[in-house]
Formats: C-alpha cells, sequence, structure tokens
C-alpha cells in the first residue's frame, strides 16, 4: 500500500522534499532510507496564518492555514526525532523578504536544536544542492561568513539580527558596534 503523504509519489531520482506539511510514517521511513532531505519551510504556514488573521486573505482560509501549520509542525517534530535529514528553505515569497532568519527559531521550537538548525542552513544545503565549496569554514572554500552579536547557539533568534556578512570574501555589510 502506498503512503497517504508525498511518499505516495515517491520517485527513486528525488532527493529532497519542500514543506512536508502531511508527512506520515512510511514517508519518513522513505526520507531516511533513501538519503533524502527534508526542506521544512515552516515559515510559510505561520505566515499563510498570520494573513488570514489580519485579514489579507478570506477569513474562510484562517481554519484551513490553522490546520496545515499544526500538520506541519506535528510532522516536522516526528521528521526531526526520526533523524531524517534537514536543509534550509524558507518559501519567502509566502513570508515577508527579509523575514526569512526566524525560519531557525520554529525549527528549534520544532524539535532541533540550534547546531542543527544552523547545520541545515549550512552544511545541509550545501549537500542537498551538490555544492562542496560552500556549507562549511574551510580554506579554499567560498567565504560566506554572518556574524551576529551573541552566540546563536544560546539563542538562535539572534540569527534574526546580523551584525556582519561577508560575500566571497568581501564584507558586505561591516560591524557596527558591538561585535567583538
Amino acid at each position: 500500500m502506498l503512503p497517504r503523504g508525498p511518499g505516495r509519489r515517491w520517485k527513486p531520482a528525488w532527493i529532497s522534499i519542500e514543506h512536508g506539511t502531511f508527512l506520515d510514517d512510511e514517508t519518513i521511513r522513505l526520507f531516511k532510507t533513501k538519503g533524502a532531505y527534508l526542506v521544512p519551510t515552516e515559515i510559510a504556514p505561520v505566515a499563510a496564518l498570520a494573513q488570514a488573521r489580519g485579514g489579507a486573505l478570506p477569513p474562510a482560509t484562517i481554519v484551513k492555514a490553522e490546520a496545515a501549520a499544526a500538520a506541519m509542525a506535528a510532522s516536522h517534530r516526528r521528521a526531526y526525532a526520526a533523524g531524517v535529514k534537514v536543509a534550509f528553505g524558507t518559501d519567502t515569497g509566502v513570508s515577508k523578504h527579509g523575514d526569512n532568519a526566524t525560519e531557525f527559531t520554529l525549527m528549534v521550537k520544532n524539535g532541533l536544536t540550534p547546531t542543527q538548525a544552523i547545520a541545515a542552513a549550512t552544511v545541509g544545503a550545501a549537500d542537498l544542492l551538490g555544492r562542496d565549496d560552500i556549507g562549511t569554514l574551510t580554506p579554499g572554500k567560498t567565504a560566506d561568513i554572518i556574524a551576529v552579536a551573541t552566540s546563536p547557539l544560546n539563542d538562535v533568534a539572534q540569527l534574526e539580527h546580523v551584525t556582519f556578512v561577508m560575500h566571497r570574501g568581501v564584507v558586505a555589510k561591516p560591524a557596527i558596534g558591538g561585535l567583538r
């Protein structure tokens, strides 16, 4: 019998599923056996729900958005607990551009550690994309680096307040005060 969730359409070449709103146990098992990635996009249903509650979407969408947000959070908690590989993604466009770093906080709220959420955005995303020139701080790799005022391992929401950016080895946003 085929799974009810995304696994019912699983193809041998698939390496990721985005959103993963309605994951069942068989789909989570398939993620594990195939080594596929979940790209959770947790901000998408949260943003859609906020838009619905704020009147930007028809009132009838509130119940659907609430159900989708709850289902996604439950699916992700089960997938994270099972050890499914995770790559960071936001589906920004549903949410406001510039708010994408709130994805870290949502991932941690649903079961990843701050270290795991950061790894999803670096090592995991690079691996999913097949890029060996990014994802880690290693000599010879592209120097894309950010900094925040305090450790995001203690408060992952710090990643929403980037104080320094280096892109391809060139400072794009210099540190201003507070960063040492």
